[in-house]
């Protein structure tokens, strides 16, 4: 599933996926899959992601039930 939140909180701050990747210690095809759902990030990653953009885990990764 594509994590549109992830893009739309990167874009809000002015981050490309290339900042955002060298911020997190991982390469912009690593943020480019997650956004595309391609990758599924480690809970470290995800919590650093969620630090870099000022936003927690339930924000930017879990699931709402109307969602799923």
């Amino acid at each position: 599933m594509k994590n549109l939140r992830l893009k739309a909180a990167r874009a809000a701050k002015d981050m490309s996926q290339d900042a955002l990747a060298s911020m997190c210690g991982v390469s912009r095809q690593t943020i480019n899959g997650i956004e595309k759902g391609d990758y599924n990030p480690t809970i470290k990653l995800c919590r650093q992601i969620c630090k870099v953009l000022d936003k927690t885990l339930d924000e930017l990764f879990w699931e709402d039930e109307e969602e799923g």
